[in-house]
């Protein structure tokens, strides 16, 4: 149903008329210091897609590479500890994984779920005239690569690894519960990155309202530091020629196409609903901003699509 042609979170095979397979694979080298916070995100960050197309995981098998040779196999057991973890706390359970030696340590999942074909979300379903409602703030990047650099506050570090933590489980229910049809998830291509995969699939424009969107706190004034990945930057160059900015100047643009690790779903809402799904988040433990609008894509437009940023 959902294959690697449309860019989408994860693969959706159909079993019967009523149930579809979800399965994703996401892995990355230590992003925080901390060994149990890394093993932790990672697991976040893999279940994530899952949440995104509508579906509940299952099962998950770890992936590991590791330098045997360099740090000690019980600093492995912590980050596998933190994964774990996660995993367990929804109920989908590791049934085994892989490990190689690897110059470079790297940790994540792939992970096995299922979802009713009814409550499947995917990028191209969005509608002109639907309200974009994003559940977390986005600065992931700039403040992983501040904690590198040894320039980010203890306050900015613990608000960032408490964002990439939080499952998007709650986000994805109340989303269901709604009748929502058009997700993503935001994670490293940036919020405009995934936007602009909404807009391609979809056949849709779309307009952000820069000051709308939600910020961890102290990421502007990091940004302006220079606390800006390579993968970022890589992001920005990558949508430019379909993004009108207007007055929103070199930061802010890069703010908002910033690699974000475990971030939240952007979510595509009927405008009569929307109030409605945001009801739904808070029941359901979550957050919501409204950060913009789906529009018609006009000639002008071009054949993939503008996205206006306010």
């Amino acid at each position: 149903m959902v294959g690697i042609t449309g860019s989408d979170d994860a693969g959706v095979f159909r079993l019967d008329d009523e149930r579809a397979l979800v399965q994703t694979i996401d892995f990355f080298t230590p992003i925080v210091d901390d060994p149990f916070d890394w093993g932790r995100i990672a697991a976040a960050n893999a279940l994530s897609d899952i949440y995104a197309m509508g579906g509940d995981p299952v099962t998950a098998l770890q992936l590991v590479g590791w330098p045997r040779d360099v740090l000690p196999l019980d600093l492995l057991s912590t980050v596998m500890e933190g994964g774990l973890a996660i995993m367990e706390s929804v109920g989908c359970t590791v049934i085994g994984g892989h490990s190689i030696d690897d110059v470079e340590p790297k940790y994540g999942f792939a992970v096995t779920g299922f979802v009713p074909i009814s409550d499947l979300m995917t990028n191209a379903a969005a509608e002109p005239g639907q309200v974009l409602v994003l559940t977390k703030p986005i600065g992931t990047g700039v403040v992983a690569t501040a904690i590198k650099a040894g320039e980010a506050s203890d306050e900015s570090t613990a608000r960032a690894i408490n964002i990439m933590v939080t499952l998007n489980k709650g986000a994805a229910s109340a989303a269901r519960r709604i009748g929502v049809k058009a997700a993503t998830d935001v994670t490293g291509f940036g919020l405009l990155g995934h936007l602009a995969e909404i807009v391609r699939a979809s056949g849709v424009s779309a307009v952000v309202e820069s000051d709308a969107v939600p910020l961890i706190e102290g990421v502007p004034a990091l940004a302006a530091q220079g606390m800006i990945p390579g993968g970022t930057r890589r992001n920005l160059a990558s949508v430019q020629a379909m993004c009108q900015f207007g007055t929103t100047d070199d930061n802010e643009q890069l703010i908002l196409a910033d690699a974000q690790t475990s971030g939240g779903l952007l979510l595509c809402v009927d405008a009569p609903l929307e109030q409605a799904l945001h009801a739904a988040l808070i029941d359901a433990g979550s957050q919501g901003w409204s950060i913009g609008r789906l529009h018609e894509r006009k000639f002008s437009d071009g054949p993939t699509g503008t996205i206006r940023v306010h």
